[in-house]
């Protein structure tokens, strides 16, 4: 007896069917992203922390920044504040004003969010530019191997009939309908799109911006102030792109969960996903 004869009339059988979906290069450079973002948001952090606003064009304004995390006192009471342009928001406890080894401290991002936890610019800076240049080599890595073997054209371009139907993937995401076989062998229109901006346009956006800060890089390439309109427009670049990859990591991150952790972890790990087909049985 067949095993579809074994199963009842009607049913369906889960199959397991693993293909072969992340190549070594992928996975490889996937887990080095992780541990250089994570390194680099920290220490970065750290480094924003001794001057915590941000400035547009070449100067910087100290008394009246466009945005900045701060702190006062009101009513005789210290608190951490955000401002943004002439809107004030109090975020004590955590941006501004939080505690550190038990005693409220004036500094714009917590301990538990800084590396090191305590201030510490030069370790911070020192750090930072350890993994930002380890992040630019894997980056270099990764853009050769991509162009080289057509992985963006494949993987990051939405084919024809993706973009005919991009309207109901949309709302298979919103809805956290995730494809299951033969449509679960390839990134959907929405995955490509979005992997094509983060990794193509928001990463490097976040890199160069990055150099334009260095005087050393500048002086090498006068051409990245005129692009950025001035050193401040560049951090000020530098540190929205940077979150914006910390809001793509959350739903990237809340996406791999509700799609399955195991299923996903494994795929970056060895490379096997399982497509989850199901079929019908025979009478």
């Amino acid at each position: 007896m067949s095993n579809d004869d074994a199963v009842p009339k009607g049913k369906k059988q889960h199959l397991v069917t693993l293909v072969k979906r992340h190549s070594v290069v992928v996975r490889v450079t996937h887990w080095i992203t992780v541990l250089c973002l994570t390194m680099l948001l920290m220490s970065g952090l750290q480094i924003f922390n001794a001057r915590p606003q941000l400035d547009f064009g070449n100067k910087t304004d100290f008394d009246h920044p466009p945005v900045a995390i701060d702190s006062d006192k009101v009513d005789g009471k210290a608190r951490g504040y955000v401002r943004i342009g002439v809107h004030r928001f109090d975020t004590t406890g955590v941006l501004g004003m939080s505690d550190f080894e038990g005693k409220p401290t004036e500094r714009a991002f917590p301990s538990w969010a800084t590396l090191p936890g305590e201030q510490d610019l030069g370790t911070g800076r020192a750090i930072h530019f350890t993994f930002a240049w380890l992040f630019v080599a894997n980056g270099l890595v990764y853009l050769v191997w991509g162009f080289a073997t057509r992985h963006f054209r494949r993987d990051f371009v939405p084919s024809r009939f993706q973009w005919r139907h991009i309207g109901g993937e949309i709302l298979d995401h919103a809805r956290l309908r995730f494809p299951k076989g033969e449509k679960a062998r390839q990134y959907n229109a929405v995955q490509k799109i979005t992997y094509f901006l983060v990794a193509l346009v928001l990463l490097p956006l976040l890199v160069v911006a990055g150099w334009t800060m260095s005087p050393g890089l500048d002086a090498a390439f006068p051409f990245l102030l005129h692009i950025f309109g001035g050193r401040q427009t560049a951090r000020s670049v530098h540190f929205f792109a940077a979150f914006g990859v910390v809001l793509f990591v959350l739903v990237h991150v809340a996406l791999v969960l509700l799609s399955g952790l195991f299923n996903n972890m494994r795929s970056m790990i060895s490379g096997w996903y399982d497509i989850g087909q199901e079929r019908g049985t025979h009478g």
